[in-house]
């Protein structure tokens, strides 16, 4: 099962990845307005949300004394690497605790926010929270490279190329 969700959890981590080869160290600090979030924002929620979900998630609480949420959706980046360093490091705490996960505690009960969960129900949980997120990376990308952008899927108009790619791969 682990082998699952890593497979999972590591295409979204792709799709980030290649939104940030993408861009220049400006734009990863673009916003919209001073409502929307820029990419270093969403990584620092992202990372942050890793860090505390996934460190000791067998025996402790996922929302960690330490964190500040709030503090999350304030810049405090300098460089882009700052940032991809960051996300690394939220991205090793994840794998790292997925790579824990067995037969035997998989349906053990752990505690996000003191709300018990499943282990496999924080992980889905999960599983819908960072895409989301990393979709909204995606659509910044896009939006800011515009004419220069290059799919992260199935180009436009190409679906039934990639249809037969993938018949003839899994035949």
């Amino acid at each position: 099962m682990q082998d699952l969700f890593i497979k999972r959890f590591e295409y979204y981590k792709m799709l980030g990845d290649k939104s940030f080869e993408r861009l220049s160290d400006e734009q990863i600090f673009w916003q919209f307005n001073e409502e929307s979030n820029s990419i270093a924002i969403i990584v620092k929620h992202i990372a942050g949300n890793m860090l505390s979900r996934w460190r000791n998630f067998l025996t402790e609480d996922g929302e960690k004394s330490w964190r500040n949420r709030d503090e999350e959706f304030t810049n405090t980046f300098k460089t882009k690497a700052e940032v991809l360093d960051y996300w690394e490091k939220g991205w090793k705490c994840l794998f790292d605790a997925l790579n824990e996960i067995n037969d035997e505690n998989l349906y053990s009960i752990i505690y996000i926010r003191n709300e018990p969960h499943s282990v496999i129900d924080a992980v889905f949980r999960q599983l819908a929270h960072y895409p989301y997120h990393i979709g909204q990376i995606v659509f910044i990308a896009k939006m800011i490279k515009n004419n220069d952008w290059k799919t992260l899927s199935i180009a436009r108009d190409k679906s039934d190329d990639f249809n037969f790619e993938m018949k003839d791969k899994f035949r």
